[in-house]
């Protein structure tokens, strides 16, 4: 067997980011590497994965996961070739997923580590299209929006790694329109040419309830909300009756010190009858294996396409993971450590 590296480098959080995140919030340090114990493996990671998720982790405050510790290894999804394993059913030269991202080489609990297969899909589209995202936009769309054909659908953010696998899913799965919006004009192309978006607009461009009127003339029955503020309170407004809103992150509030302001037309939500209801990707593990199935069909078929964002380097993943806050990426936004 082949030396182990002596070191492994990792980003800690030092100081809790008060709004924007700064890059004298985060620290790159050396960890020392070992021989892993009993029941655990190192991993080299080749990818991992920065997310807007994780910027609430950085506020010290109770949520539904826990935050980021000041002074120790962030962590976060990531992908890798197991270089020592002290743990049965692992062997060297295997391809694990788990949760010990922002580093280098990571020692994982054999039980938190998955066997990914790279003959499947490229080893980083476990990180995104097939991964995380990939079951939120699909969970997000076919549970929790209750989904149907013929419905009509709205995504912000709808060219991340989330909401341009949520529209694809609808067009593939019989949506009467897919609209999207997104930060800037090559995006938008991006969503209509590439993805298969009936509609598309660049929200910088002008007021959101305007544009999304225009777009959808005949209203929407189902908005996928990443974005939260203005879009959601658009939305409210050209959702049909019994329309249907999954509410999966608000990247717009991420970094407001002061409480964002709610719609201004929830009364609307009434006479609608809308559904309104959060999302939470953990609750939905029970879909994972039809969604593996369907998703990895898609692409082999072509009929779902993706896009990644890869920084090189892990002395660049704060800088990605601050371009990704600022919509920088097109599609998952990943780090490949080592160069």
């Amino acid at each position: 067997m082949s030396a182990l590296p002596a070191t492994s480098r990792a980003w800690h959080l030092v100081a809790r980011p008060h709004g924007w995140p700064e890059p004298t919030d985060f620290a790159l340090r050396e960890t020392p590497v070992t021989e892993p114990a009993e029941g655990r493996i190192l991993v080299k990671n080749l990818h991992f994965s920065v997310d807007p998720y994780m910027r609430g982790r950085m506020n010290d405050v109770k949520s539904y996961i826990a935050p980021f510790q000041l002074d120790q290894p962030m962590d976060g999804g990531a992908v890798g070739e197991v270089i020592a394993s002290n743990a049965e059913g692992f062997a060297v030269g295997d391809h694990v997923l788990h949760g010990l991202g922002w580093r280098d080489y990571a020692d994982v609990p054999a039980k938190h580590a998955k066997k990914v297969d790279a003959n499947l899909a490229p080893l980083s589209a476990y990180l995104g299209v097939l991964g995380m995202p990939g079951l939120t936009a699909y969970a997000g769309l076919l549970e929790v929006a209750s989904f149907k054909e013929g419905d009509a659908v709205f995504v912000s953010g709808a060219a991340g790694a989330v909401g341009s696998q949520v529209g694809q899913i609808a067009r593939l799965k019989g949506a009467s329109r897919v609209i999207g919006s997104a930060g800037s004009d090559e995006k938008v192309k991006l969503l209509v040419e590439e993805y298969g978006f009936d509609a598309a607009f660049n929200y910088k461009n002008g007021p959101v309830a305007e544009q999304l009127k225009e777009a959808a003339p005949e209203g929407i029955d189902v908005y996928f909300d990443n974005v939260g503020g203005d879009h959601l309170e658009a939305a409210i407004s050209r959702l049909n009756l019994h329309g249907r809103i999954t509410i999966c992150g608000m990247i717009a509030g991420y970094n407001d010190t002061e409480p964002t302001p709610g719609p201004r037309n929830m009364a609307m939500i009434i006479g609608k009858r809308l559904r309104l209801q959060g999302l939470m990707v953990q609750d939905h593990g029970a879909l994972q294996p039809q969604f593996v199935q369907d998703v990895a069909s898609w692409i082999a078929s072509g009929e779902l396409k993706y896009n990644e964002t890869f920084v090189e380097g892990i002395e660049n993943g704060v800088d990605a993971f601050l371009g990704l806050l600022r919509g920088e990426n097109t599609g998952k936004m990943i780090v490949s450590p080592t160069k």
